[in-house]
């Protein structure tokens, strides 16, 4: 009961910081760690179980681009892109997941295949430079060019609060799946699968189904948070919504930040933030892949040393202490 009135109190106090006056910056940064953080959630679905992917640029890259092309070349709104990039999405995870699944490449050979996809949605969007831009990427077209305030139909606003509260609802809505997740019998099924497949098959755990739809899931949320992105952003490219680049840093985030813990990912968000912010102010753009360099150097540092990620590192702290044993009073 304590634990989910503190849950209401936070997510009331969040809600009413654009009401405070807090300036564009600062709305941008929450804005940024609540999308990325509904995207790290989105992989900790599959990550926490052993599915380590690092195809998840690939997904987000093509939520990303089927909405801004659709809604550039024909005129769809992004009510009707948005579903069709994540269908999309779906259809290459299952087309990837199946024969993987099927034929049991996991492990390290799992996450070869979908680095190996990653990359080649990135090197499909470059090549269709004449539609999608290329490697310069591109800018949706806007519907604000009269001074409207906002377009429904585009899902374009000028108020950067719109779209806070939008990101603060789909946040939530991830960690609502997550906690679902967590309490279904789909959660002891992948526990049993990332232990020991044959056992898990043995007692009646159809092995590839479950797989399969986790992957599913975690893929088609991960597409909508590349349009979320997108449409915020309202300019997308190859390198910032796509690529080994996106995937790492969306690999890093979750392990950073805890993948076994619901917030997890959220702490990875707000950390990779301020790990970005301050690299942006210390040393600019003048290093190209310095980003990327980093996030793989820090990776390896936290799988060594801090598997459990910072909020679990901080809760395994707090459980040892409230379960310490008092030392036995000296004897007089």
């Amino acid at each position: 009961m304590r634990r989910d009135l503190a849950w209401v109190v936070a997510v009331a106090v969040l809600a009413a910081v654009p009401l405070a006056g807090v300036g564009k910056y600062p709305l941008h940064l929450l804005i940024m760690i609540l999308l990325w953080s509904f995207i790290y959630t989105s992989w900790s679905l599959m990550g926490r179980f052993g599915l380590v992917s690092f195809g998840h640029g690939a997904f987000m890259g093509i939520g990303a681009y089927v909405v801004t092309m659709l809604w550039n070349h024909f005129g769809v709104t992004p009510w009707i892109g948005i579903p069709l990039g994540v269908a999309l999405a779906v259809v290459v995870a299952i087309l990837i997941g199946y024969p993987c699944f099927r034929f049991r490449i996991t492990g390290h050979y799992f996450a070869l295949v979908t680095l190996a996809l990653t990359e080649v949605v990135r090197l499909v969007i470059v090549a269709l430079r004449d539609q999608t831009g290329g490697s310069l990427g591109v800018t949706p077209k806007t519907a604000l060019a009269g001074g409207e305030p906002y377009s429904l139909f585009a899902l374009q606003f000028a108020d950067k609060a719109v779209f806070f509260y939008i990101a603060l609802v789909f946040w939530l809505a991830a960690l609502w799946v997550w906690r679902r997740v967590d309490r279904s019998m789909a959660r002891y099924a992948m526990l049993a699968i990332s232990q020991e497949e044959d056992a898990a098959a043995s007692v009646g755990v159809n092995v590839t189904r479950t797989k399969l739809v986790i992957t599913v899931l975690s893929a088609a949320m991960t597409a909508l948070g590349g349009a979320l992105y997108g449409q915020y952003q309202l300019y997308v490219n190859p390198d910032t919504v796509s690529g080994i680049g996106i995937s790492l840093q969306i690999v890093f985030a979750v392990i950073a930040g805890g993948m076994y813990v619901q917030l997890g990912p959220t702490v990875g968000a707000v950390f990779t933030l301020l790990l970005a912010e301050g690299l942006r102010v210390a040393v600019g753009h003048d290093v190209h892949g310095l980003d990327t360099f980093i996030y793989g150097f820090l990776l390896v540092i936290f799988i060594i040393y801090m598997p459990n990620g910072i909020l679990g590192r901080i809760l395994e702290r707090r459980g040892r202490r409230d379960t310490a044993v008092p030392a036995a009073a000296p004897a007089r």
